[in-house]
């Protein structure tokens, strides 16, 4: 498997992937039929940040032929993960509603044989090595593409001690120009993670988002720059057509979503996640789909109405090839998934 959940992350990043063989599946006589962002693409069809945390990761996905690949999100400063267990599958009953996030989700003692239905909590605080160790990794997560193929390569900021609002924002640039400078062709920014910067989901913050992605396209030149986002209820319409409004300049594509969050409690109703502010975390699967779909819905109308010409890349709950079908019809024109290929 790309990434074992019943292992420490230390120990997926030390030995993973797990039980893939070296098989190249990938049809050399192949010639790309799709763009994105202007790469000549195979398939539209990938994994998104989270699950990758390696150039051995990135480049199994690649011969297994998943076709646009996001290496695992990175830091400009060492940060550490949090405690083990980091996923656990939940029992959720069809879609995730907002309405049955009002309430706590319980941790499920075993996955389900079908996994086209499985839902699942991450929380693993977007750990990171310090930058010496992924920017010397990067190349060859790069070099690994086949022709058809691209590797995405995912920053963040971090806040630390003393920092100012304006120096949170300038570490985005600052991961992205460690990125650019380490070979990536593409640079993607999570904006979505609910446990990355004190403001809560930053995505959210009309002043921050602009500001982070002024100056991290400054940091890019021409190199293309994609948005993580989560999802905005339709309350929040307003707010995310402002914000597409204020980043169109910048941004050359919108991936959403991340995942939603909520409670998560064992069979006891206790927290089921050890450690400090871990009550609440990220939820992922087939139950976040509906979430995911709207959200592509919603940016796919805007762009028409508005004329923008950002891509889309649908994530959220991708758990069969009819799951991929939609998320195209909704208006993706890449689509990726994390829990199923992980």
């Amino acid at each position: 498997m790309l990434y074992d959940p019943s292992k420490t992350f230390a120990d997926n990043v030390a030995e993973g992937p797990f039980d893939i063989d070296a098989k190249d599946y990938r049809d050399p006589s192949e010639e790309p039929k799709y763009t994105f962002l202007g790469f000549p693409i195979n398939f539209p069809f990938g994994i998104a940040a989270g699950s990758l945390p390696t150039s051995r990761h990135t480049a199994a996905a690649f011969r297994l032929g998943y076709d646009v690949v996001v290496y695992k999100t990175q830091r400009a400063h060492e940060f550490p993960c949090n405690p083990y267990p980091n996923v656990l599958p939940l029992t959720v009953d069809g879609d995730l509603t907002l309405e049955k996030l009002q309430k706590p989700l319980v941790a499920a003692k075993d996955y389900p044989d079908d996994l086209s239905k499985l839902n699942i909590t991450n929380s693993f605080g977007v750990p990171s090595p310090d930058p010496s160790v992924w920017t010397a990794d990067l190349p060859a997560a790069v070099a690994a593409a086949g022709k058809g193929q691209l590797l995405i390569m995912s920053v963040v900021g971090t806040i630390r001690e003393g920092f100012t609002p304006h120096d949170y924002y300038d570490d985005f640039a600052n991961a992205a120009g460690l990125a650019k400078r380490a070979a990536a062709h593409v640079v993607e920014i999570n904006l979505s993670c609910p446990n990355v910067a004190s403001e809560g989901v930053i995505c959210y913050n009309r002043t921050a988002v602009t500001e982070i992605c002024r100056r991290t396209k400054a940091a890019l030149g021409d190199t293309p720059l994609i948005i993580k986002i989560g999802y905005f209820t339709q309350d929040q319409q307003n707010t995310l057509e402002e914000i597409v409004r204020d980043v169109v300049p910048y941004v050359s594509a919108i991936s959403a979503i991340n995942t939603l969050q909520g409670t998560i409690v064992d069979a006891n109703g206790e927290q089921a996640l050890p450690g400090p502010g871990r009550l609440k975390s990220g939820v992922c699967g087939a139950g976040i789909r509906w979430a995911g779909l709207d959200m592509v819905r919603r940016l796919d109308a805007l762009r028409k109405r508005e004329g923008y010409k950002y891509e889309i890349i649908g994530v959220g709950g991708v758990m069969t090839p009819a799951d991929f079908a939609e998320y195209r019809t909704a208006g993706a024109d890449v689509v990726q998934a994390v829990t199923a290929p992980m």
